[in-house]
């Protein structure tokens, strides 16, 4: 895999002033992008966000995840701070893409779970690849990460590709009535960790 930096920009948000830097894969031809905010190439560990591309959630602000909320809030806790990064990857659907993850939402109206959709779909309950990010974290000069996360699994992933984390940050928002199913699967199957089931929601 092949990661090429292609431009950076200023993207003004309701949260402040973001640099916003495009990179592309060119073996899969799908393009990623990082938003910083402060100065990354230093010694201090980064504050970031690693998020998986969600359009139902991110765009559409649907309330079948947390993804929409998880991603506003890692942009308010980078804003508060000053410095950090959000490194946006096109992943739709923990891997699956776009139209497949319509197919595990109908499964879902029809009884499945998030995991179980995915399944009976041919697909494992997680597909992303984190391997990119080796790259672009190279090219924002920083040498480890605070991780704003609830799922240790990408924590081990990144460990495993060489990226030192050095703390992992709850990151528990965005809970709902249409979710509740999606969040203990999420808990129960995928192993992501939440401090208090019965209270998600942002921790400004």
């Amino acid at each position: 895999m092949t990661i090429r930096f292609v431009e950076s920009s200023k993207l003004p948000t309701p949260w402040g002033m973001f640099e916003m830097h495009g990179f592309e894969d060119t073996e899969s031809g799908k393009e990623h992008v990082v938003l910083t905010m402060g100065d990354t190439d230093t010694d201090e560990p980064l504050l970031a966000r690693i998020h998986s591309e969600c359009l139902t959630g991110d765009a559409l602000f649907s309330l079948r995840c947390d993804c929409g909320a998880q991603l506003q809030h890692a942009m308010h806790r980078i804003a508060m701070e000053g410095r950090g990064a959000i490194f946006y990857l096109r992943q739709e659907g923990r891997g699956i893409g776009l139209l497949n993850k319509i197919r595990a939402y109908h499964l879902q109206d029809c009884g499945a779970d998030t995991v179980e959709a995915n399944e009976q779909l041919g697909f494992g309950a997680d597909m992303r690849d984190y391997s990119i990010l080796k790259e672009m974290l190279k090219h924002l000069g920083a040498k480890s990460i605070r991780l704003m996360t609830n799922n240790p699994r990408k924590v081990q992933a990144l460990e495993q590709l060489g990226i030192k984390v050095t703390e992992r940050l709850p990151h528990q928002t965005g809970r709902n009535p249409h979710n509740v199913k999606y969040l203990s699967t999420k808990k129960g199957k995928l192993g992501h960790l939440f401090e208090d089931e019965d209270e998600t929601g942002p921790q400004e």
